[in-house]
């Protein structure tokens, strides 16, 4: 049995019917019990009006009349059928009801009681519950063999009770188990369908249950690696073009050194020395993006202090830094490759007038606020969110400029895995500033 819903329903049902068996059986149980007490107590009531009678009814030479008279009046007031025989055995008296039911014909002793009195004369009396009334015949108030509560059923209609009950909840199962297992199909073929490339796949969310949870971690975890994949393929595209004009132009410069003259062998070594380092910047930073796509969060979270590291990378680029001295907690090495692409991106594309300013944001006293302005012709409005692209430069600026374009995408996955985020914005004055917010340790 490989359906979940059938293996669900198989168990609920089996369940349900060893609970049937087992009430059942006890309930028997219980009845036996209980119907042996009655017959118990019927045989010592017998036993006691054995005694009653053996003091009450006429002597044994009574005239027949008489011991007739007497049995017919005991009969009525205990409300149970009675005969008397003589101690040869043969019928004195016998009461109308003891008649009506026909307890004189053979066959009939099971039904009977016979009582020994001391005289030698018999006493029969009928056995509560043996009693069977001739059609038309009013049923005699004798009370029900055993105890039994109102409305219980007998034998068979507890059966059917018992059956019935079975069907009932067998039937109510079934649905709601089927529609259960129903949508653990969907999900099931939600994750084939993704797992074959399907990567625009996603399950229904229905309900407030697990399997509705379940449902949205996948779509959680689909959209996810939808995001990672596509960003790689963008990425590998990305940096396939960009490889090309380094790649070719060491081609051509390694295709001319040999046949040029000195002079211009110099040029041409220092060409190849410049494309090499375009090279080995491009790669690093296509490896350091595609790790942090992978990466949800950092491991290292040790207090780094701000200002030491913006000093250090100012002095490299010439880069003015005012501000405090304000930690922040994270990893040191990203958070160094984030400001350095910073200032380098402000001396390459704002002039020769790049500040660095460390402070804290107004009203926020657990974030820190870092800002790289410049005052070169600034970003325009349209193109302040998608400066922060993978590959992305601003028309005219990789001509003149150069640069692949992965700098500030850089700076926002460094500052995102820390917690924080970065944006352009307009230099009174002319210029841009980016401010790269962070939590403060």
């Amino acid at each position: 049995m490989h359906s979940l819903y059938l293996r669900i329903y198989v168990t609920v049902v089996a369940a349900l019917a060893l609970f049937a068996l087992v009430a059942g059986a006890l309930m028997q149980h219980q009845l036996g019990e209980q119907r042996e007490q009655a017959e118990t107590a019927a045989r010592e009531r017998v036993e006691a009006w054995a005694e009653l009678l053996q003091r009450a009814l006429p002597p044994a030479d009574a005239a027949p009349d008489e011991q007739q008279q007497a049995l017919s009046d005991w009969a009525q007031r205990l409300r149970v059928p009675m005969a008397l025989d003589d101690a040869s055995g043969r019928r004195i008296a016998a009461t109308e009801s003891f008649l009506r039911r026909n307890l004189d014909q053979p066959g009939m002793e099971a039904r009977l009681r016979s009582i020994r009195l001391d005289d030698g004369r018999t006493l029969w009396v009928s056995r509560l519950g043996a009693l069977r009334r001739s059609p038309g015949a009013p049923r005699p108030d004798l009370g029900p063999p055993w105890p039994r509560p109102p409305g219980w059923p007998d034998g068979i209609g507890l059966v059917a009770l018992l059956i019935g009950l079975f069907l009932a909840v067998a039937g109510g199962v079934w649905p709601v188990v089927r529609r259960l297992t129903r949508r653990l199909e969907a999900l099931k073929r939600g994750v084939e369908s993704f797992g074959a490339g399907a990567l625009h796949q996603r399950v229904a969310e229905e309900g407030h249950d697990e399997v509705a949870a379940l449902g949205a971690s996948f779509n959680r975890a689909a959209g996810h690696i939808e995001a990672l994949l596509r960003s790689h393929q963008s990425l590998l595209a990305n940096a396939s073009h960009e490889l090309r004009s380094p790649l070719a132009r060491l081609k051509m410069a390694v295709a001319m050194i040999e046949e040029a003259p000195p002079a211009q062998r110099l040029a041409l070594r220092r060409e190849i020395d410049t494309d090499i380092a375009e090279l080995d910047a491009l790669v690093e930073e296509v490896l350091l993006t595609s790790r942090l796509d992978a990466t949800a969060a950092l491991d290292v979270r040790d207090p780094v202090a701000l200002l030491a590291v913006v000093a250090e990378e100012a002095a490299r680029v010439g880069a003015r830094v005012l501000g405090d001295d304000l930690q922040v907690r994270g990893d040191e090495r990203l958070l160094r490759r984030a400001v350095r692409n910073l200032l380098e991106n402000a001396r390459r594309y704002g002039g020769a007038e790049v500040e660095a300013c460390i402070g804290r944001p107004p009203g926020l006293d657990k974030r820190v606020e870092l800002r790289v302005c410049d005052r070169g012709p600034g970003v325009p409005d349209a193109y302040r969110e998608r400066i922060f692209e993978a590959f992305f430069r601003l028309p005219g600026h990789a001509e003149r400029e150069g640069g692949v374009g992965l700098g500030l995408s850089l700076v926002r996955q460094i500052a995102e895995r820390h917690g924080g985020h970065v944006r352009c914005e307009p230099r009174e004055g002319g210029g841009s500033c980016f401010v790269l917010e962070l939590p403060a340790a």
